[in-house]
């Protein structure tokens, strides 16, 4: 005979037994003094098999779970291989970059003897991969075949990260992914192995650190450690490619101008980032943004940063004919008024410093002595826009020597380092254009 027995409430659960429990903590037993619980009771746990643990909801497989038993579960640091997770879309919701399926193909590996990879950047469909001592690109979505002549293909694939092509050049980031710095398709960074800064670019890599500051480079990067830090970003402003080494005891910081291909300036600032947004150039010190190019306080608040205000100078070289001795008479400049030479050196000759240009206008009553003095002080005297100065020795007199004294007119020597600066006084910015001198041969 039948019967019906009423069921309110069913479900399913599993039972599982744990192998061994590490991390389990004792429990104090109430009725053992200084005793621990046996921790036998603790090796089983209850699993609910059906999803939610709802009333007749869909019940998980009584067959395989996904339960994995390592053997090796320890950490596997491998510095030049790429991992990629799943599909990430906004638009349609799907997110699994927390998903790393072990049975698909997600990584890619590089060559290890070029030293880990430091940093990546998508560009277009390509993915750039900077190691140690090489840069590649990755083919992102497609893959190459190479033809019998040796020519390359590029077809779509079902791969993520394709075929991995390094840059001709034996180059690389080093350990300083801080220097890299991105416009346009131009890649910046440096590479202190081998004592360059770097573009990579359409045409390739090319070492700009080559344009006249080989020797700086040299100097600067080959003495450096691993203690030391090297920041670049890109100056939206005047569209310069900034680079600042940190020594322990001193900084140099210097900018790169490709319309010129040059190294056209040094900077008396120490950033610990660079960086731009929209049109104007940021920088990061103690934690702390500041914008640059501001002028805040008027525009006689030019060279000051972070608070602190610099004197502003230009340096340069007169080397006209350099086997021939010569006797350098006078220094001209075109520009604005307010420049002043600082110091004019020869190594063995050294000049009297020369004040500022001097104002004079049709207006102003000025007496004959009053022009007799001027005249023949060591000031710049404007003429036609222009500005000119006779350069008075400083050096004492030699034994033998045919100079006249303290008062002679001009340095001698191959070449000549000078020095010019604009007076702290006078507010606005000042242009200069043209620099010249007026020498003699003194080589008999």
């Amino acid at each position: 005979m039948s019967a019906i027995l009423n069921v309110k409430y069913f479900n399913s659960f599993w039972l599982k037994k744990i192998k061994s429990i590490v991390d389990a903590d004792p429990v104090v037993e109430a009725n053992v003094p200084g005793g621990y619980a046996n921790d036998t009771d603790k090796d089983w746990f209850i699993e609910e098999s059906r999803i939610r643990g709802g009333y007749n909801n869909t019940s998980v497989d009584f067959g395989v779970k996904a339960y994995i038993v390592e053997k090796e579960n320890k950490q596997q640091h491998r510095f030049n291989s790429i991992i990629y997770s799943g599909v990430f879309n906004s638009r349609t919701g799907v997110n699994n970059t927390n998903v790393f399926s072990v049975s698909e193909d997600i990584t890619k590996s590089t060559d290890p003897a070029n030293g880990s990879i430091q940093k990546l950047y998508a560009e277009d469909t390509n993915l750039i991969i900077l190691q140690e001592d090489k840069v590649s690109r990755a083919l992102i979505d497609k893959d190459a075949i190479y033809s019998a002549e040796g020519g390359s293909i590029t077809t779509a694939g079902s791969q993520v990260i394709g075929q991995v092509i390094p840059y001709l050049g034996n180059y690389g980031i080093s350990t300083d992914p801080q220097s890299f710095a991105v416009y346009g398709y131009r890649k910046y960074f440096t590479d202190r192995k081998r004592n360059a800064v770097l573009r990579l670019s359409r045409d390739g890599i090319t070492e700009i650190s080559s344009y006249g500051m080989r020797d700086f480079f040299r100097d600067e990067l080959g003495s450096s450690n691993l203690t030391d830090r090297i920041v670049g970003g890109w100056d939206m402003h005047n569209g310069n490619y900034v680079v600042s080494i940190h020594r322990p005891s001193y900084y140099s910081t210097l900018c790169f101008d490709e319309s010129v291909k040059g190294w056209i300036s040094y900077f008396t600032y120490k950033p610990n980032y660079v960086f731009s947004l929209s049109s104007s150039m940021y920088s990061i010190v103690d934690r702390s943004i500041y914008k640059h190019y501001t002028y805040e306080g008027g525009n006689n608040n030019k060279g000051n940063f972070y608070g602190v205000t610099n004197r502003s100078y230009i340096s340069f070289v007169f080397n006209n004919n350099p086997s021939l001795i010569k006797n350098f008479n006078t220094i001209n400049y075109e520009g604005d008024t307010g420049w002043e030479v600082d110091s004019i050196d020869t190594i063995s000759d050294k000049a009297l410093p020369i004040n500022k240009a001097l104002e004079w206008s049709s207006s102003s009553s000025m007496s004959l002595d009053i022009m007799q003095n001027q005249l023949f002080t060591n000031n710049f005297k404007r003429k036609e826009d222009k500005y000119f100065a006779n350069i008075v020795n400083n050096t004492p007199i030699e034994p033998g020597s045919i100079r006249m004294g303290d008062s002679s007119s001009g340095v001698k020597g191959f070449f000549a380092k000078v020095e010019m600066s604009v007076s702290g006084e006078l507010p606005g910015s000042h242009e200069l254009f043209a620099v010249s001198t007026n020498y003699s041969d003194s080589s008999y």
